[in-house]
């Protein structure tokens, strides 16, 4: 009997070491790249503890499987894992227990338009970029604050997403959409006071958005009622136009002059986004470009194109929702990221001839005055280098 015993008393202690090298104990037994495993929802201890085993990321099911069992109050959370190093079998437990799932960073920059983003997830072998457009070109997601958008484009939010592996398209846009309405609730609630004034009433600017706006609206909408879309696609001009935060208040004020004087806004921009939209678009604009029949060719047609023209950050849309108090009508680049502002058309003259100059190598400072014919610019001109 005590022999007996002592034999039990042996295999209990040989059991309970293996039991603890097959839990604390660093395995693998996949190659070197890595190796995925899918959990499924609702799978048993022990049938992740097989497919855990067979796939070589634990040493012992049985090990594992009795491992889980003691933990009751955790549960091993379905998704994709990845491993890509040794790993202990109680180390994997936990990693599926607080489910770290397999996910990967895609980032979204701030002026993207649904094509660029399209083309990056292709790069990055996430999806196809028909795909990603045909999630994108169905404004569904975003009727209940903006009804009349053509698109989902101007709100897919720019931030950093964690995707899994094979991310779905609808997930995607549903998840871009979520964060502009999160961030978005935010500005209006919290932003957008830098630029007020006693000066400065806010249903000014609310004015001419509105009746620039596809959306119908009044004139006399208060700040909080202004069209959503108006706004959004205003700020997706903003951000187009100028990559200087300081800028985007002013050039938003600019451009809700010109819209309150009925002045086309001739936004090269635009223009850009009505070739692409088109598969026409080049990498440059010619003088026949600005012509092109579209309703995004602020050339070509009057007040804000039909909806957003790229996908606006906080900045922008901050300086969209409150635009600068300000007499300028017209900018023109500064050859140094920035612009030359001006309220009549005789300064931007001016401020074209000093980009010109810049161009050719040479200083900002005012040359003797040219002859009258250089002088005689198109009315409404802003164009980044040329007036029309």
């Amino acid at each position: 009997m005590f022999t007996l015993f002592l034999l039990a008393l042996l295999a209990a202690a040989v059991g309970a070491a293996w039991l603890w090298y097959g839990i604390t104990q660093p395995y693998q037994n996949f190659g070197t790249e890595g190796v995925f495993v899918d959990i499924p929802h609702g799978a048993s201890s022990r049938a992740v503890a097989r497919q855990l085993q067979n796939d070589g990321v634990i040493r012992s099911a049985l090990a594992f499987d009795i491992y889980v069992r003691r933990k009751r109050s955790r549960t091993v959370e379905a998704g994709e894992y990845f491993f890509d190093h040794p790993t202990s079998a109680r180390d994997v437990f936990w990693k599926l227990a607080k489910g770290e799932v397999y996910e990967q960073p895609f980032t979204v920059h701030e002026g993207d338009t649904m094509f660029d983003i399209a083309k990056e997830l292709e790069k990055a072998k996430l999806m196809t970029p028909q795909e990603f457009l045909a999630a994108a070109g169905d404004p569904a997601l975003v009727r209940d604050i903006a009804p009349a958008a053509p698109t989902l484009e101007g709100f897919l939010f720019p931030a950093t997403y964690h995707l899994s592996r094979h991310p779905l398209a609808a997930d995607l846009t549903a998840a871009m959409v979520r964060k502009f309405k999160e961030e978005w609730s935010v500005i209006k609630s919290g932003g957008g006071t830098a630029n007020t004034s006693e000066n400065n009433p806010v249903n000014a600017p609310t004015a001419a958005l509105a009746a620039a706006s596809p959306a119908t609206a009044t004139n006399t909408a208060p700040l909080d009622a202004r069209p959503v879309l108006a706004v959004v696609t205003l700020a997706s001009l903003v951000e187009r136009e100028t990559p200087r935060p300081e800028e985007r208040p002013l050039v938003a004020g600019a451009f809700t002059n010109r819209l309150e004087r009925r002045m086309a806004l001739q936004c090269d921009p635009t223009v850009m986004y009505a070739l692409e939209r088109e598969h026409q678009y080049r990498g440059s604009l010619s003088g026949k470009n600005l012509k092109f029949d579209s309703p995004y060719n602020t050339y070509e047609h009057s007040g804000l194109p039909p909806g957003p023209i790229g996908n606006p950050g906080e900045e922008s849309l901050r300086a969209a929702l409150q635009p600068a108090e300000t007499k300028y009508i017209y900018f023109v680049a500064n050859t140094h990221g920035g612009h030359f502002f001006a309220a009549t058309l005789a300064e931007h003259n001016r401020n074209v001839l000093k980009y010109r100059r810049l161009l050719e190598g040479g200083t900002a400072d005012d040359p003797p005055a040219p002859p009258p014919s250089a002088t005689n610019h198109a009315a409404g001109a802003h164009r980044k280098g040329a007036t029309q």
